[in-house]
């Protein structure tokens, strides 16, 4: 099992597109090959940021997904439409052995 850390900085007023955006993804990703469960927090500091948590049974599962074509059009659309910034993807836990990385996850 590994935990993967999304991290999301939105464009003011876009919080809203991306949270209803990101809520049909979750459906998708209950029917991916390896996804186990997903949640979307929101930064109490920082308004406009997001980081979404993601369990998978393998680093391989998770790189299939995000090499999938349906992540590919939700990825454009919200480079060209919600995105401030480069998203930032961590990995926590080996999804080799199923042991941890030494790494922590953030929300856990």
């Amino acid at each position: 099992m590994i935990t993967v850390g999304m991290n999301y900085n939105i464009i003011q007023g876009k919080d809203d597109e991306f949270i209803a955006v990101f809520t049909k993804v979750i459906q998708i990703m209950k029917d991916m090959p390896g996804h186990g469960e997903t949640h979307l927090y929101r930064d109490v500091y920082s308004e406009h940021d997001y980081l979404i948590i993601s369990e998978w049974t393998d680093e391989a599962a998770f790189t299939a997904f995000i090499g999938s074509d349906r992540f590919k059009n939700v990825t454009d659309w919200g480079k060209k439409n919600v995105l401030a910034t480069q998203p930032k993807h961590e990995i926590y836990g080996s999804g080799q052995t199923g042991q941890p990385s030494g790494k922590t996850c953030p929300a856990h």
